[in-house]
């Protein structure tokens, strides 16, 4: 089996993958707040699934705002970082299977010329930023095939700054309304 093969076989692979656990997850959205009662480990799988779906809504910043007044704000930030950046490979993983789908698209046109300037920044700055367009950028990193460490871990930078605002600013405002 020839190279070309052999890639585009992980490409189907990894597609199917990526649709297969996006149709899970948004079927099971409404029993997924309940691993929140799990503590830690609860957050950071909620956070995992929340962040594993592409382009679907699925639940996890309010869970992250909540708990944030619960547990320990940065431990709930950490579990949610690390949980959402690992979701995110899902993205990545339709971006290395799918390239041909959706380099014709204009705002991929765009991101990619962004990722190519500089791919750390960009998935960092998307990545801290509530946005429906982060899914594009994960999805941009993985046809553009940034090491998947490296987007992992600056995933997992923005993700951090992002959950520590919400656990915090949920920490401080419900202590505060509930007192």
């Amino acid at each position: 089996m020839n190279s070309k093969t052999r890639l585009t076989l992980a490409r189907i692979a990894a597609l199917i993958v990526v649709v297969g656990l996006t149709v899970f997850i948004f079927i099971n959205r409404d029993k997924a707040s309940t691993l929140a009662a799990y503590g830690y480990p609860g957050i950071f799988l909620l956070a995992f699934v929340a962040y594993a779906t592409v382009l679907l809504p699925a639940p996890g910043l309010a869970v992250v705002f909540t708990m944030g007044a619960v547990f320990n704000p940065f431990g709930v930030a950490l579990a949610a970082a690390a949980g959402a950046a690992l979701g995110e490979i899902s993205g990545y993983l339709t971006g290395f299977s799918g390239q041909a789908v959706i380099e014709n698209l204009q705002l991929y046109q765009r991101m990619s010329e962004w990722m190519k300037k500089n791919g750390r920044l960009t998935v960092l700055v998307l990545a801290a930023v509530p946005n429906p367009v982060f899914d594009l950028a994960g999805v941009t990193a993985g046809a553009l095939k940034m090491p998947l460490v490296k987007f992992l871990f600056w995933c997992f930078l923005g993700q951090l700054i992002k959950m520590l605002l919400f656990a915090f600013v949920g920490s401080t405002s419900l202590k505060t309304f509930f007192n």
